[in-house]
């Protein structure tokens, strides 16, 4: 009878961890982590979670949107998407994700709206170390520790201001769509009214009631997005400058000082 149970035991325990998170949305804990590898190119269509879920992936690059915005995550962010909010993802690159699912009434503190974290190296442990438990792990001892930790580490991480707002109307989506697939372009509204069959009137109309921003800021918002991305991959300062369409690496990191506070190399030295 006892060989049987540690059979049983023993079967259980080489069982792969579920990469589906219908099988976390139940799971009696405060929060949860879902492991799961992804490869370039793969694609989750757009979903949601009664969770709080905190997306974030110890390697590779995703792409996330929403209805009206979208972000650009390598390994050292991550976006908080609260409970109930339709979103998307799609791989850049081979992706290790590990995401992390909190009870609705445990995050509230956290936002009613998505947001980029930096994830610093204890909180990145932290996750790991969750990831490393059962899904229904013990809840005393160290892993109440560790999801305290985590917890408190959300709350005082650091915002990054490179959301893109996202349009809806199909004219606009069609520029911005053109816009993200080559960020260095430098075309004026004028030319993209003309590609989309609008006046330039209504183009800057719609930027600003469909993004809160106008053209030149949204543009930038795009680059800054794509320039974090790079710097986080070794590209030099200069090469992104130079592709992003900028006239020299002072005017571009001009522009990242204004938007970030510090410049590109402070940026990475403190990351």
């Amino acid at each position: 009878m006892k060989q049987e149970v540690r059979k049983v035991v023993a079967r259980r325990e080489s069982a792969p961890r579920s990469e589906r998170y219908p099988d976390y949305q139940d799971v009696p804990r405060v929060m949860t982590v879902l492991v799961r590898d992804q490869a370039t190119g793969e694609y989750n269509e757009p979903h949601v979670h009664r969770h709080g879920q905190l997306l974030y992936a110890s390697n590779g690059v995703m792409r996330v949107a929403t209805e009206r915005g979208l972000w650009i995550l390598p390994p050292k962010r991550a976006l908080w998407i609260p409970p109930g909010m339709i979103h998307d993802q799609l791989m850049l690159s081979a992706v290790k994700m590990r995401s992390i699912y909190i009870e609705p009434q445990v995050c509230a503190g956290l936002g009613d709206h998505c947001k980029v974290l930096e994830i610093p190296g204890l909180l990145r442990e932290l996750i790991l170390a969750l990831a490393d438990q059962p899904i229904e792990y013990p809840q005393e001892g160290r892993n109440a520790h560790i999801v305290a930790l985590i917890l408190s580490e959300l709350q005082a991480a650091r915002t990054l201001p490179i959301e893109v707002p996202w349009p809806v109307d199909r004219r606009l989506v069609t520029v911005c769509e053109a816009i993200l697939q080559d960020p260095g372009q430098d075309h004026s509204i004028g030319y993209w009214a003309d590609r989309v069959g609008a006046s330039s009137r209504t183009l800057i109309r719609l930027f600003v009631n469909e993004t809160g921003l106008n053209f030149r800021h949204w543009l930038q918002q795009v680059r800054l997005a794509t320039a974090i991305d790079r710097l986080d991959k070794g590209q030099s300062v200069g090469v992104i400058a130079r592709d992003l369409g900028y006239a020299s690496q002072s005017a571009f990191s001009a522009m990242f000082r204004r938007v970030m506070g510090e410049s590109p190399r402070e940026f990475l030295v403190r990351d």
